[in-house]
């Protein structure tokens, strides 16, 4: 069997569901992939963001340092980025339980690696040079598999689920990194404390391995593979102009969509904002504020449990509060979430407000995070081409995400004052919050001047 045939769409199924009981199987398969999905989708940032969590430790056990963590940490996103682009094109034509199941399970795998390499290069004592191009090249290869997570996962909404409920399950899907990040920070922080850094590559592989079990336990194609009818007869929707134009020939239309673009470069400034602190505000809160490992990890764990709160209720809020409107959530989000990075960035504060802000912060961001990166995006596209748009999005995004990283560690790295031989090196992170600080104010400026021009459909 080759690649394409494994990875393509299914066919439909001989076999029909009884029309009696269509409507009860639909919503169950339909439930079970929407969970599958949300819960594979979570341990697939386990596996993406345990770098996050080891750096303090590597930087002080002398094994890499705040700069070659960001290039490790710009190679993956960067990979990502294309993998984003590539695979959200891809996607629209596959098979999305194989296809997000490989992903996962080559995540973990890449892990494992990781970790057993690190366990074998301290007892052999590799040299760090080699440690780092090794990272390096392994990291970068997660980044591409990993980018074979979000497209299925979005465009299971689009092949169960009618438009007029996709919005408030998107908010829920969107949920699913910050669950994710939680997870890390609080489980892989234990380890990693209790055990070392390389554990926690293990822990994170194992983490991977049990969400590819989910994936292919749960998450069903399409409605048609499981001998129902189509999502769009399900649900009674009137036949688009869309539904029956080539899944290509949308792709292209949405590729030359200027409106796609203004949000794609909206999104780039929230991901800028969102991976600085999810990145690098571990190791901020150590060397800036003075905390413990256990005690930063918690304080970025509680960020991600509001960040949750934020992307669920944006849909709702959207779509209830301000009926339908777009521009009202995202400026209010935004100006809290300036608000709230200001003060965790540029003001004192102990365990609780340190908490405080960075939660706050975390929910603004949800809220910025599921509209701009999300919605406004599937808001004009149509379904067939729902994976072009995000590719389109997140390459921008990720792209912007990667050059963070590395800005931001030799930035961190070029403040850093001189130390003497077992010394702690001191940090001024004040280049690196301005720059965290001026993206934040622009990923809600964008939208919110260009949405009227953006807002209007691609296709009807």
């Amino acid at each position: 069997m080759s690649l394409y045939t494994y990875f393509r769409i299914s066919k439909p199924s001989s076999y029909k569901v009884p029309d009696t009981e269509v409507d009860a199987e639909y919503r169950r398969l339909r439930s079970r992939t929407f969970w599958g999905a949300v819960a594979a989708y979570s341990l697939y940032y386990v596996c993406r963001m345990t770098l996050s969590v080891v750096k303090q430790p590597l930087i002080d056990g002398g094994v890499l340092s705040a700069g070659e963590l960001g290039l490790i940490g710009s190679a993956m996103l960067l990979v990502y980025a294309l993998g984003k682009f590539t695979n959200g094109f891809i996607a629209d034509y596959c098979n999305i339980r194989r296809f997000m199941a490989a992903g996962l399970f080559v995540s973990a795998a890449v892990n494992l690696v990781m970790g057993l390499l690190g366990l074998l290069g301290t007892a052999l004592g590799v040299s760090g040079i080699v440690v780092f191009a090794v990272f390096f090249i392994l990291w970068g290869a997660n980044g591409w598999v990993q980018s074979m997570g979000a497209p299925p996962g979005i465009i299971n909404l689009s092949r169960w689920f009618p438009l007029s409920k996709r919005g408030t399950y998107y908010s829920i899907f969107s949920a699913s990194p910050y669950l994710g990040k939680f997870l890390t920070f609080i489980l892989t922080g234990v380890v990693v404390g209790s055990l070392g850094w390389e554990w926690g590559f293990i822990f994170s592989a194992a983490a991977g391995f049990a969400g590819t079990a989910v994936v292919l336990l749960f998450v069903s194609d399409t409605p048609e593979s499981k001998g129902l009818p189509s999502v769009q007869q399900l649900s009674g929707e009137a036949p688009r102009k869309a539904d029956s134009m080539p899944t290509k020939e949308l792709q292209k239309i949405v590729l030359r969509h200027p409106g796609i673009w203004i949000i794609a470069l909206s999104s780039a400034f929230v991901y800028i904002t969102q991976y600085a602190i999810s990145g690098w505000g571990v190791l901020f809160l150590q060397k800036a504020k003075d905390f413990t490992l256990p005690a930063a990890t918690q304080i970025i764990a509680f960020s991600e449990v509001f960040g949750v709160a934020g992307t669920v209720l944006a849909g709702w809020l959207s779509d209830t509060v301000f009926g339908g409107d777009r521009v009202k959530p995202v400026l209010l989000s935004g100006m809290g979430c300036l608000a709230a990075l200001v003060l965790f960035l540029f003001t004192p504060g102990g365990y609780v407000l340190n908490i405080v802000y960075v939660s706050f912060f975390s929910l603004f961001t949800g809220v910025l995070y599921c509209i701009v990166a999300g919605l406004m995006a599937v808001d004009i596209v149509p379904r067939k081409a729902t994976g072009a748009a995000l590719g389109i999005v997140g390459i921008s995004s990720y792209v912007a995400a990667a050059v963070q990283d590395a800005v931001s560690g030799f930035l961190i790295q070029g403040s850093s004052g001189a130390t003497l031989p077992d010394v702690p090196a001191s940090y001024d992170f004040t280049p690196a919050a301005l720059f965290w600080t001026g993206a934040c104010l622009l990923s809600f400026l964008l939208p919110v001047f260009n949405w009227k021009s953006m807002k209007k459909q691609i296709v009807s």
